[in-house]
């Protein structure tokens, strides 16, 4: 069987599971994904943070139907959620729900395959309703 592979290098550790993130030395604000530029004063030299697992959920939807490029699953949740420092992000839900889903759950990061391909399993990450 061939080996899992990240859908994109940088994203996460799946072995924490953690995402690689970065704050900005000049205003302090984190981001994500990681780069050396921040996104909101546009200072250099931001340095790679290691966010999650727990986090919070604030807005969500379900998505019914497949967007452009998307190889996974149908119907996912998809919200907004809130990590270590106050970073908010668009991620992905495991929960597929509605009823399931409010603001202020707490959700925890996982990595697991989203889809496969004949290279073998692709890893993204998710967060799930901690139980």
């Amino acid at each position: 069987m061939a080996e899992s592979r990240p859908i994109r290098p940088g994203l996460f550790d799946a072995d924490g599971p953690a995402l690689i993130a970065a704050r900005c030395a000049e205003c302090g604000k984190p981001h994500f994904p990681a780069s050396g530029t921040c996104p909101y004063c546009a200072a250099g030299g931001c340095e790679t943070i290691r966010v999650g697992p727990d986090g919070t959920l604030r807005l969500f939807t379900v998505v019914a139907s497949e967007p452009p490029g998307y190889r996974g699953p149908l119907p996912y949740g998809f919200g907004v959620v809130e990590v270590d420092g106050g970073l908010c992000l668009v991620s992905r839900l495991t929960e597929t729900r509605l009823e399931r889903l409010r603001p202020g759950l707490p959700v925890r990061l996982v990595v697991e395959p989203l889809y496969a391909d004949d290279a073998g399993p692709v890893l993204s990450y998710a967060f799930a309703p901690v139980a």
